[in-house]
């Protein structure tokens, strides 16, 4: 989702400090900003609607759960891609295609009589995503240079921010009036919008750069087979075959994945930025937060709607304490570590803040909910949104000019993995201690979806309090995840032996750190 680092980095040509002044680039900016809001909100709005997708479509399990993965994992594995197709078939024509095949995407969600269908459509919507993504910041990034080009991508980041911090809300507001089918309809129409108006941008395309094919299709095969084993597991069962043989092939994939990278000319992962212990330590920060916040994000939801009693509304204005503090604190982290204050210590009280936020969630329960999570919500929020506003600079700082498309592409990949497996570790989890509790998989699946039983008598409660302790003790193992990263970044940040990296240019000899 943050793909403004993979040019925000790049060195602008001395004495080229403004904007393309031509009359279609004046279009650039608000085009690419209102594609990336869009594609923003459809990541964070889209778990509201579950409850009411599963109802309607008699989905549950892993098969609901491929609403949201399916998507995020199309929109992790096609970033690199969609960049690299940008870049040589023309950034404005990725644009547009990527803006249509996500409206299309959203169509066929919409017109979807099956979760098959359903699940299908929203690949096609996260390949878009991540087009609009990718080709977006290229397009800012040929259209603008010095101070303007840092605005432009100063103004992506907030706009990714308000995306995701009003996206619960405003398809809480559509389901609402139009239901679940129309506000598919709503991102339909206006990703068809952002198409038509980028029919008006300059064309720019570079020839020649190298792209790691094979690195790209292996680590996509890995992330699909790892999410696949994950999210059909609880399911088919972990001995199962199917299960095994998705295991076994991700295991495959990764090693392979590996080899390739020191073998590659242009590796998507260069090996010397793994070795390098300060850009490690900001890569698993941002890791870090992800998983702390994108489960949260993605089930809060349905808990909200199915054992607390919230409309689609209702729940969606309870997530802007989730997602409100991303809008507001990246300006506020960047603004402070311009004064002086260390990024470093920064990040790591923001850690400490999504670590605390998620061990807060233990209080959770179906009565006075909201006056029990809002702390902890906040806290995530913060530190979430802390960790959107530095992470990026201060890994790309460590890194030498010839390798921040490398170092960014990984960035971003990083992201966009750990979202997907985030949701299906989180879907796991609640699936299988549901499994446990109420020993029935087909019902566990259904509870987990936010189906519940309706009817009189203490079922209804039992499946609630299943629900609830399914929740704690997965928010324990979250919560433990992200204290043991937080540690390990601190042990990497805060060690002695980071050096930094000195580059001749034409403004002198400049330092990285």
């Amino acid at each position: 989702m943050n793909s403004s680092s993979t040019s925000t980095s790049d060195e602008a040509s001395p004495g080229m400090a403004g904007m393309a002044l031509s009359a279609p680039s004046v279009l650039t900016l608000p085009v690419v900003l209102v594609g990336v809001a869009l594609v923003a909100m459809s990541i964070s709005g889209t778990a509201i609607a579950l409850p009411n997708i599963g109802a309607d479509l008699e989905a549950t399990g892993s098969a609901l759960n491929w609403v949201v993965a399916g998507y995020n994992l199309a929109f992790a594995a096609m970033t690199l891609v969609a960049g690299a197709a940008a870049d040589r078939a023309g950034r404005r024509r990725i644009f547009i295609v990527a803006s249509g095949v996500f409206s299309v995407g959203f169509l066929a969600t919409a017109w979807a009589q099956s979760i098959l269908m359903l699940d299908i459509a929203r690949v096609v919507a996260g390949i878009g995503g991540a087009g609009v993504m990718a080709a977006g910041g290229a397009l800012l990034a040929s259209s603008y240079s010095g101070a303007a080009r840092n605005r432009a991508f100063a103004f992506m980041g907030t706009m990714a921010g308000v995306g995701i911090a009003v996206g619960p809300t405003i398809v809480g507001g559509l389901i609402s009036v139009a239901g679940w089918r129309g506000s598919f309809v709503a991102f339909a129409v206006l990703g068809a919008l952002v198409a038509c108006g980028a029919g008006r941008l300059q064309e720019s395309r570079v020839d020649g750069s190298p792209t790691d094919w094979i690195g790209s299709v292996l680590s996509v095969a890995a992330l699909g087979a790892f999410m696949l084993a994950l999210l059909e597991g609880p399911e088919l069962g972990w001995s199962h075959p199917l299960t095994w043989g998705a295991f076994a092939a991700g295991a495959a994939a990764a090693i392979a994945f590996a080899v390739s990278q020191r073998r590659s000319s242009a590796p998507i992962l260069a090996p010397e930025l793994v070795g390098q212990r300060d850009f490690m330590g900001w890569c698993l920060a941002t890791l870090t937060t992800s998983i702390g916040f994108l489960g949260v994000l993605v089930f809060m939801p349905t808990y909200l709607q199915a054992a607390a009693g919230s409309t689609p509304a209702t729940a969606g204005l309870i997530m802007l304490l989730l997602t409100a503090p991303v809008l507001i604190t990246p300006v506020l982290a960047v603004a402070l570590v311009n004064r002086g204050v260390s990024a470093r210590v920064l990040i790591l009280a923001a850690l400490a803040l999504v670590v605390v936020g998620n061990f807060g969630l233990l209080l959770l329960t179906p009565e006075n909910t909201i006056v029990l999570i809002a702390t902890p919500l906040l806290l995530i929020g913060i530190g979430m949104g802390t960790s959107f506003g530095i992470t990026d600079g201060q890994a790309m700082a460590l890194v030498p000019p010839r390798l921040v498309g490398t170092a960014a592409g990984f960035l971003n990949t990083l992201r966009g993995a750990a979202e997907a497996l985030v949701i299906a570790v989180f879907s796991a989890l609640l699936v299988g201690l549901l499994t446990t509790q109420l020993a029935e998989a087909g019902r566990a699946s259904r509870v987990a979806a936010g189906d519940l039983v309706s009817s009189g008598g203490p079922e209804p409660q039992r499946e609630i309090e299943a629900l609830t302790s399914a929740w704690h003790f997965t928010q324990i193992v979250v919560g433990a995840a992200c204290l043991l990263l937080s540690i390990t970044v601190a042990m990497l940040l805060m060690s002695r032996s980071h050096r930094p990296v000195t580059i001749e240019g034409s403004e002198g000899v400049r330092e990285f750190r």
